[in-house]
């Protein structure tokens, strides 16, 4: 067998380890493996002293190459390398229910000072990148698997447009071109002996043999303002006067609130809009229509076909906007959406007193599942849905989530889910649905989980939304993430409960029912700040850290940023999923059917408490799991629990205390006489139970 990505990443490390005899730190969050080089030192900060070829090197030969098997490829997905069968109660994909989904940015994830320069840098003093990398977030795979992980959902990789750029390194989304990685992923230390594609195949394999996926992030809908589709296909974009660009401003009905979808019931009165009227008549056709003899010449020549197109044309692509009509947020200006129809929407087409006009951006021309055309942009389609295909063919990926999936054109998503299928009939799919009443239509287009709303309903423990989230579960169509944040919103150790609300709700999200536990990554070390303000932000939460921190007013999203791996609670969280996790893994298949479950309910009014309870059948036994989401004071309550006794049949009134946020496990029998089982919960806590 030829070696795989994984042991030629090894060979080539190993070969360079004399070079690696320099200062070079890493936190010891790192270190979840016992790392053993003879050289390691530990400094006064928690970090540790390393040889950098040797730590990565070994991290393979010790932790990951021992689970390696013989004849198999591990550039497959896992559920191809083990051949997973689908059983007659789930769709393709479903493994995706029973998973611990970790979300990451690998550019800041694996980040870190490794010189101790105080300073961020893409080449620090020994000409290595401290900015993440795929080799690097090797070493945070042990981390992972402490924490119960078992699929890395990784945020967009592909290579980015620098045009317009938000922040100080750009922004992941601002996609260039979808077939090619960014290089800002490729690792110093590996020179020219390895190419960025296979340290990415490198890290898949290694997830692989460690028993975990790996998911990505694709956006169809939208593209750079530079990329690498505008010189051959400039009609699949929109654009306007590069001399009126500074104008550009989406356009406000006064007569409409804000933030209102784009029904067409609005639309009489959008296209009635004077600013509606005056913003679509800045566009223009592309060059190539205007004067395809004269744009061909320009290709032939051009070295900077998006400049040039700027200089000869007075063209310039329209930014990209919120599809929501009056929307506060600003033009998205380092993004464009691709035209999807190559004529206007057949509902507001009326509208047009010359149906002529150039394509233009608006509120119903982006919503194209509301809004198609007649005419399909079929080259476009075609060149999407082979996006997925391709990272299959390549990487071996195991499951991707479709960026603004619901919004594309209902027959190119269903191409989309259908291409990466025929190649993987087990490949999973997470729906950016947020709203759970409409998981029944992301259920029947093909996903398998939707993200839904948990990071808006979780924070909220005052308003009782962490309630409704968790008893209301059970009623949505699709699976939905148990996440009290992500890489949009504010982090909840940010929140009103800080550290206390944080730990309650990521444990208790390991163990609820019709939902996927979902860690965003820097939440384990309870990071303050956001990556991206987009949702369920404020203006202040940017400069959620000391000022004088190195990454004060940053975001990750856009920004050089590390996470706070030194913190002085950053192995609490980790220890607490580790023991989780056995529980978790040993009850996973009551956790994950409703058949199995039982809302707990308690006798006292208006409690802070939350309970739900799961009955193993073939074992005769119950888990109880029950939590305070008050977090700043300690409560009394009871539950008779006289629906799992009936379900049950003989429920004794004696258990283990298998997990307690603030006491060790012991036997559990705080029953009253008459059978109801009685609690005190401290600040914050989760208790769980086995009787």
């Amino acid at each position: 067998m030829p070696l795989t990505k994984l042991e030629k990443l090894r060979n080539v490390l190993v070969r360079k380890i004399d070079q690696g005899k320099i200062n070079y730190a890493v936190p010891d969050l790192w270190n979840a493996w016992d790392y053993d080089g003879e050289e390691v030192r530990k400094l006064p900060s928690q970090e540790i002293l390393v040889n950098p070829y040797r730590f990565y090197s070994r991290i393979i030969d010790k932790y990951i190459l021992p689970n390696k098997e013989n004849n198999k490829d591990y550039l497959k997905s896992l559920s191809q390398i083990k051949k997973r069968k689908i059983s007659k109660n789930e769709v393709g994909g479903d493994w995706v229910r029973k998973s611990v989904l970790y979300s990451t940015m690998i550019r800041t994830s694996s980040a870190w000072d490794h010189d101790r320069s105080f300073s961020l840098d893409i080449e620090n003093f020994n000409a290595l990148k401290e900015t993440g990398t795929f080799v690097k977030m090797l070493v945070l795979l042990p981390l992972l698997k402490k924490m119960g992980v078992d699929t890395m959902y990784l945020l967009p990789l592909s290579r980015f447009s620098l045009k317009d750029k938000k922040g100080e390194l750009g922004s992941p989304y601002g996609v260039a071109n979808f077939f090619a990685l960014d290089p800002n992923l490729k690792e110093t230390m590996t020179g020219k002996s390895m190419t960025l594609e296979e340290e990415f195949q490198a890290l898949v394999e290694a997830c692989h043999m460690l028993d975990m996926r790996v998911i990505i992030d694709i956006i169809p809908r939208t593209n750079a303002v530079e990329n690498d589709l505008i010189k051959d296909h400039p009609d699949w974009f929109y654009w306007i006067k590069a001399d009126e660009a500074k104008d550009f401003r989406v356009p406000y009905v006064k007569e409409l609130e804000n933030t209102l979808p784009p029904d067409a019931k609005y639309m009489d009165q959008v296209y009635a809009c004077e600013d509606v009227l005056r913003h679509i008549k800045m566009f223009q056709f592309d060059p190539k229509t205007q004067d395809p003899v004269a744009y061909k010449k320009l290709c032939e020549t051009s070295q900077n076909i998006v400049e040039d197109i700027e200089k000869q044309f007075n063209l310039k692509i329209a930014p990209a906007f919120s599809d929501h009509i009056n929307d506060v947020q600003p033009p998205w200006t380092d993004v464009t959406f691709f035209r999807m129809f190559m004529d206007h929407p057949k509902e507001t087409r009326k509208y047009l007193k010359d149906k002529s006009i150039p394509p233009y951006i608006l509120f119903d021309t982006i919503k194209a599942n509301l809004f198609p055309g007649d005419i399909p942009n079929k080259e476009l389609w075609d060149t999407l849905k082979n996006i997925i295909p391709y990272y299959q063919k390549t990487y071996g990926i195991d499951g991707a989530r479709i960026d603004m999936g619901h919004a594309l054109p209902k027959e190119l998503l269903a191409m989309i889910i259908e291409e990466a299928r025929i190649e993987d009939k087990d490949f999973a799919f997470i729906a950016e649905e947020l709203n759970p009443d409409n998981a029944l239509k992301a259920k029947e287009a093909g996903y398998n989980i939707i993200i839904g709303n948990g990071f808006w309903m979780q924070p909220r423990i005052w308003e009782k939304k962490l309630h409704k989230f968790v008893y209301g579960a059970k009623d949505i169509a699709l699976p939905m993430f148990a996440c009290s944040e992500t890489h949009d919103t504010a982090r909840i150790a940010g929140r009103d409960g800080g550290k206390t609300l944080a730990r309650m709700t990521t444990i208790l999200n390991m163990v609820l029912p019709n939902l996927v536990p979902f860690i965003n990554s820097g939440q384990e070390v309870y990071e303050i700040q956001p990556m991206n303000t987009g949702v369920d932000c404020t203006s202040e939460d940017k400069f959620k850290l000391p000022a004088n921190d190195l990454f004060y007013g940053k975001l990750a999203l856009f920004d050089k940023y590390a996470f706070h791996y030194l913190g002085q609670d950053r192995w609490e969280l980790a220890d607490h999923l580790d023991g989780i996790k056995k529980i978790r893994n040993a009850w996973l298949d009551q956790i994950t059917d409703l058949e199995s479950y039982e809302p707990v309910y308690f006798n006292e009014f208006d409690t802070p408490c939350i309970g739900v309870s799961y009955f193993n059948k073939k074992d005769k036994k119950c888990l109880l799991v029950v939590a305070n989401s008050n977090v700043y004071n300690d409560v009394y309550c009871n539950s008779d629990l006289k629906k799992l006794r009936e379900r049950s049949g003989n429920l004794n009134n004696f258990g283990k205390l298998l997990y307690s946020t603030y006491e060790f496990g012991r036997d559990y029998h705080d029953f009253s006489p008459d059978g109801r089982v009685y609690f005190h919960l401290g600040a914050g806590e989760v208790k769980i139970i086995e009787f």
